[in-house]
């Protein structure tokens, strides 16, 4: 009963959800052949179904024209025939679980790309270019308007004969609907622009035109923007207006509400709030929208955990919550509340490892939970106890892969022993939580902390392993996760020594870990440009040390995504961070009792020098091997991992082979550095079937 407002059923149309929590659109890159939603897609959806999600609306940016590109971020296909069969086999697998299924349809407009696949020609209502995407487009013509209405009906058309149970429109993140509805876009003096209700009309035909193709027994929703955050753009009280029409109209049965618009970098990182935003951070947004409507309002932004959702529903302040990142994180977070296992559930971070990769045109992935959309694959949320022999396993290193290691192990009912040199678990997870925008990420510890004592694996914190240590368990498997260490050797003129007392160098470990006190004027030399260094500036600056970070990419945290770089930039800025690209570090030495850092341009070859009291270098890791090659000629397996069943999620052959001895396997930064996701991915295909 704690949680009894989520788990109340709502009406939506002539649809009954069974809870309040929605899956709400995004663009999940995982459409193929065409656009057609094949099994990858199915088998993603079906996992949050049979995980007691009420609502699922997939495909966000699913396409109803071939003018609005499909392939780039491998969305649905709407704009045929071909999709209703795939459709089909969608709403089946959801609907067996007890589900509904709806989907997100729109037309991009100018919000894409034109060079590539058909190279189309992009729309807008008066041919401006966006920012982020800084593709051109035409300005659209009447016949052309006329067209795509058509085409949004034949494509809700083709998700009733598929078996969905709804569509939702998009009119938010300046797709063309509501390119026609904003002034900061929509410069027409025609019957499509300039006025009020001429400026609403676009979408009111699109509306009309669904609502004739699919009767009034489909459910239509209309996803708007709470307020685009734009001085020129449309305000909240300019979107309850809109919402108000629009609910007028009798031809709605849902709005979703998200607040700002996405057409800069900077409004962008406010749509999928990453861990530096409050909780919920635009509910107020959604909710002045529900004042106005006499339909349910559905909203999603940064709603986490289920005592957050409970007190929003609660509250009357909306009538459904979006977890959509929460269920990439969990999608079996509905079925856990309800066998009371709350406390088992793998929150959602914020890290927008997911969202990401969506903005990179790459399939969306979770940072902590490597079966996420991965169940095609044969990778299990759940682990099921092994039918064959318990063994004795040993696992060195507590970070991200070696935690997931012990727990599939422990699930598989194997006896697992975890050694980790420091007094925590967490590894650079540990280091990354000391940053000021990303103390949240420590959730990833927590959980898996919680996990490991649930099922009993013997913790050795503090404790170095080494070869007799292991020795002394009679290991049936040791796999290895030591990670690495920070790579200050690469150029000798850095000036790198062990003994940091000599060392004219430090690394972002040394300030995030605090060995090291922050200087008073420091200089950050980041070739890698991921979290670390921009990080590593963040927290200086906080501190009040004046920093200039130096790159030698193209911008400082350049492999920081879309939706994250922008937030790093806002609180740069705002510590007056000086922030230089095209710079390489070629030398550091000691002037008196300063350091000078010698910055050589990468194209002109230009020397330039930097007086400061401290030089942090962030240049990646190199793995820890030590451990690994002294066990390596003890193991069955000389430590060899079959890299074909490795990649094709199947058991390890040297499982099934008879031996004595050990087997031995590395995992995560020690074998090659590379990231969180990564080490745990390869930990759950390498022990699942331990």
């Amino acid at each position: 009963m704690a949680f009894d407002a989520m788990m109340r059923p709502i009406q939506i149309g002539k649809q009954t959800i069974r809870n309040r929590v929605v899956s709400t659109a995004h663009a999940e890159v995982y459409a193929t052949d065409g656009g057609m939603t094949t099994d990858r897609y199915v088998k993603y959806y079906e996992e949050k179904a049979r995980g007691g999600c009420g609502l699922c609306i997939c495909g966000g940016s699913s396409i109803v024209s071939i003018d609005s590109p499909q392939a780039w971020w491998s969305s649905v296909n709407l704009s045929t025939d071909r999709i209703i069969p795939h459709f089909q086999n969608l709403a089946d697998a959801v609907h067996k679980h007890g589900g509904k299924i709806m989907i997100q349809i729109t037309h991009m407009g100018r919000r894409s790309r034109f060079d590539g696949f058909d190279w189309p020609t992009l729309l807008s209502p008066s041919g401006i270019r966006e920012p982020v995407h800084r593709s051109t487009c035409k300005t659209i013509e009447e016949e052309e308007i006329w067209r795509i209405v058509g085409d949004f009906a034949q494509a809700a058309r083709r998700a009733k004969e598929g078996g969905l149970d709804g569509v939702e429109l998009s009119a938010v993140h300046q797709h063309l609907i509501d390119q026609f509805w904003s002034p900061r876009v929509n410069k027409r003096t025609d019957e499509w622009g300039g006025s009020f209700e001429n400026r609403m009309r676009f979408g009111h035909e699109v509306l009309k035109a669904v609502r004739a193709e699919v009767g009034d027994d489909f459910t239509v929703g209309l996803r708007i923007c709470g307020d685009e955050f734009h001085p020129d753009g449309l305000s909240h009280d300019d979107m309850k207006q809109i919402a108000a029409w629009y609910d007028a109209t009798g031809m709605l049965d849902f709005f979703g509400v998200v607040g700002s618009g996405c057409d800069t970098h900077d409004t962008l990182a406010n749509v999928i709030p990453n861990m530096s935003y409050p909780p919920e951070p635009f509910l107020h947004l959604a909710a002045g929208v529900k004042q106005v409507v006499s339909v349910p309002v559905i909203h999603a932004q940064n709603i986490k955990d289920p005592t957050q959702a409970q007190r929003i529903l609660e509250a009357g302040h909306i009538d459904m919550v979006g977890m959509t990142r929460a269920h990439i994180a969990d999608p079996h977070l509905i079925a856990k509340i309800q066998m009371g296992e709350s406390d088992r559930i793998r929150q959602c971070v914020g890290a927008n490892y997911c969202i990401d990769r969506q903005y990179q045109g790459l399939d969306v992935l979770c940072i902590q939970n490597a079966a996420t959309s991965r169940e095609y694959m044969g990778l299990p949320h759940d682990i099921t106890a092994s039918d064959g022999p318990k063994r004795r396993v040993v696992v060195v290193g507590g970070g991200p892969g070696g935690m997931e290691a012990a727990r599939v192990s422990a699930e598989r009912g194997h006896d697992v022993t975890l050694f980790e040199a420091s007094e925590a678990l967490g590894g650079q997870i540990t280091l990354a939580a000391q940053a000021p925008q990303r103390d949240q990420i420590a959730g990833i510890t927590r959980w898996y902390q919680m996990e490991l004592d649930h099922l009993g694996v013997d913790l050795r914190l503090g404790t170095r392993a080494d070869e007799p240590t292991i020795a002394d368990l009679r290991p049936d498997i040791v796999v290895l996760a030591t990670g690495g260490q920070p790579f200050l050797t690469q150029v000798p003129e850095w000036g790198f020594n062990e003994s940091r007392e000599e060392s004219l160098v430090v690394s972002s470990w040394d300030i995030l870990g605090g060995a090291v006190e922050p200087g008073k004027n420091v200089l950050i030399f980041d070739p890698i440009c991921e979290f670390a260094g921009v990080s590593a500036a963040d927290y200086l600056a906080e501190k009040g040390a004046k920093v200039e970070i130096v790159t030698d990419d193209i911008k400082p945290g350049s492999a920081v995504g879309g939706t994250t770089f922008p937030t790093y930039y806002r609180s740069l800025y705002e510590k007056e961070v000086i922030m230089t690209s095209d710079m390489g570090l070629k030398k550091v030495y000691r002037e008196g009792g300063s350091l000078v850092a010698v910055l050589e341009n990468e194209y002109t070859g230009a020397l330039e020098e930097r007086v400061v009291d401290q030089v942090v270098v962030e240049n990646g890791v190199r793995p820890d091997e030590s451990l690994y090659y002294a066990l390596k000629p003890k193991s069955r397996n000389h430590g060899q991992v079959d890299v074909e069943a490795l990649y094709a999620i199947k058991p390890q052959p040297a499982l099934a082979e008879q031996g004595d001895g050990f087997l031995l396997f590395r995992l995560g930064d020690c074998t090659a550095p590379r990231n969180t996701h990564a080490a745990i991915y390869d930990a759950l295909r390498l022990c699942k079937d331990f």
